[in-house]
């Protein structure tokens, strides 16, 4: 499965596709156009371009109990922006998984799309659903900070959940062991997922080998007479500590940049014993109350992770994932029942001990789900219960489109929204949102085309590969020639004088079969055709050539196609194997 563009560029000289210092390079298409309409084809038109930037907010609006709220109406809601209001230009409201009004929103933030073929599920009944509400749902299970027995007690509970999804909702299962391992990619049948689950019961959960070094720290605080003796030890486990946190919210973070290009509402139920948010700080605590030294929670303030929290939370609403996080865990005993915080628990410091480490490893979890309009589920041995609410959520939300008077501004804004006059109801959505320029958000969905696989191609583009010769320079490389066919009667023209003009973009990007990535190159065309050969051009493709260089073996290559005068884009993506591997 892939590793994230950033992990590649140390070692760009084995990246999938490169030729000298750009990582496509375009060839002249002339000779590829040199019958029919298509001669007509020049680069240099210039025209105004259309960006439509709709921004949908995914908002769950329940009572004091917990139960959704239906029924509401457009009129019932008030977005701000800034604490600006704003129209709501687009609403959709659905009950029991079945919309109840407003119709299908007009765009997608990472770019227009077409449905894919359904999959059998074990969900609702099968509806029509468009792409811009359909759920993506990762299970994400991070096993560096579970315990074996605590994980496999909930997987019962996610088992049941995953089986009251909807027939048209997806899902995925990966974990993180140090590293990301995708289990079972996205499919719209959550029995296989649900059987995945089962063979990830044998794996370690590796909270426990944290466990030992907790236990023997505490022992050599427990021990020490000056705290010098100590404050190495403990600056030792929160660095280390702290470096693991990075690790772990760097594998959280690739997992939301890839589903930034999906569309529809996207969630990530994360399954931990609770993460620090700042780790060793409870030790630190613990030097201050023992030893009476002040400066020790200076050097706490050094392993802080709030950052790396907000940031994810950032990217996270960004890209339209919610957070679902349960604290695996559950209830758990107080520290008293442990021989190594006997002597703590003596001079009266057990109880402060367990909520200062409660607390922290449950904070990241409230932060995520609170910021980007998801559900916290903390403190209960038995997740079912809020695992149903969840899945009610699931079948009975609204969706509040806005266009906002800004587009592409690659900035974050903060985002609210009330039910008037309703004091008395919870009202869940993502705080904030990033106006993506329109670059991003196609290069998003050519990147998550090729990482998994569902094609949205309205404008019926092609991809053809044509040759692969020997790179004469290097061996082992390949020249590969790749045409990518575009319906020009899918494109708009804008009459201009004595031609009509058009004016798209092309977005490349590959993985080899280690999943490596490239990153996503993008490069312009132009249309100029003479109008009395518009009608002829509309049945004709418009042959977009380019040479990659690329490594003998398999590959992987998406590409995205938008037509900036129409506002709609297509993606599509080939598998292939390139010289004798």
């Amino acid at each position: 499965m892939p590793r994230s563009p950033r992990n590649l560029a140390p070692w760009l000289a084995t990246a999938a596709l490169l030729c000298g210092h750009a990582l496509l390079a375009q060839e002249a298409t002339q000779d590829a156009v040199e019958e029919g309409p298509e001669q007509a084809v020049r680069d240099g038109a210039f025209m105004e371009t259309i960006d439509v930037n709709l921004v949908n907010i995914d908002v769950y609006v329940t009572d004091r109990k917990g139960e959704p709220v239906l029924g509401l109406t457009r009129d019932d809601f008030e977005l701000l922006e800034e604490g600006r209001p704003m129209p709501i230009t687009n609403f959709y409201a659905v009950e029991e998984g079945r919309p109840t009004s407003g119709g299908v929103p007009s765009v997608v933030e990472a770019g227009p799309a077409e449905e894919p073929p359904a999959e059998p599920g074990s969900g609702a009944t099968e509806l029509d659903v468009p792409d811009e509400q359909r759920l993506h749902l990762v299970v994400y299970v991070d096993n560096y900070n579970i315990r074996p027995f605590n994980r496999n007690r909930v997987f019962r509970r996610v088992r049941e959940f995953l089986t009251n999804l909807a027939r048209e909702d997806r899902v995925m299962l990966v974990s993180y062991d140090r590293t990301l391992n995708y289990r079972h990619p996205f499919t719209g049948d959550p029995q296989l997922v649900a059987q995945a689950l089962f063979e990830l019961e044998t794996v370690t959960g590796h909270a426990v080998h944290q466990d030992s070094e907790r236990r023997d720290l505490l022992r050599a605080v427990n021990e020490a007479e000056r705290i010098n003796d100590v404050l190495w030890n403990v600056r030792t486990f929160a660095e280390s500590s702290f470096n693991d946190l990075s690790f772990s919210v760097d594998a959280m973070r690739e997992i939301v940049d890839s589903l930034a290009g999906l569309p529809g509402r996207k969630a990530l139920l994360y399954v931990s014993d609770g993460i620090a948010m700042r780790p060793g700080e409870e030790m630190f605590y613990l030097l201050l109350q023992k030893f009476n030294e002040t400066s020790v929670m200076s050097m706490a303030q050094e392993f802080n992770g709030s950052r790396l929290f907000d940031q994810l939370a950032s990217q996270a609403n960004a890209n339209r994932v919610a957070f679902y996080t349960i604290d695996a865990a559950g209830l758990r005993p107080p520290s008293s029942a442990s021989v190594e915080v006997a002597e703590i628990s003596q001079a009266g410091l057990t109880t402060f001990y367990d909520q200062t480490l409660i607390s922290n490893l449950q904070a990241p979890l409230l932060t995520l789900a609170e910021r980007t309009g998801g559900k916290a589920i903390i403190n209960t041995n038995d997740v079912g219960p809020d695992l149903g609410e969840i899945a009610r959520g699931f079948r009975n939300y609204y969706s509040l489109g806005f266009n906002p008077s800004h587009s592409g501004s690659g900035r974050q804004y903060d985002v609210e929204v009330r039910v008037t006059g309703r004091k008395d109801l919870v009202v869940r959505h993502r705080e904030t949102y990033r106006d993506k320029p329109v670059e991003t958000r196609i290069s998003d969905g050519t990147m998550s085309t090729l990482l998994y696989g569902e094609s949205r191609n309205p404008m019926r583009v092609n991809l053809a590969l044509r040759e692969a010769a020997a790179d004469p320079e290097e061996a082992g490389y390949y020249l590969v020639t790749v045409v990518v066919e575009i319906p020009i009667g899918e494109m708009t023209l804008i009459p201009r004088d004595e031609v009509h003009v058009g004016r798209a973009r092309v977005f490349f990007v590959a993985m080899d079969e280690e999943g490596g990535l490239s990153e996503v190159q993008e490069t312009p065309v132009d249309l100029r055709i003479p109008k009395d050969l518009v009608d002829e051009a509309r049945e004709q493709l418009y042959p977009y050539q380019v040479q990659l260089r690329m490594r003998a073996g398999p590959h992987r290559l998406a590409v995205g196609v938008l037509d900036e005068v129409g506002a709609e884009a297509s993606y599509v993506a080939r598998t292939f194997v390139v010289g004798n591997a």
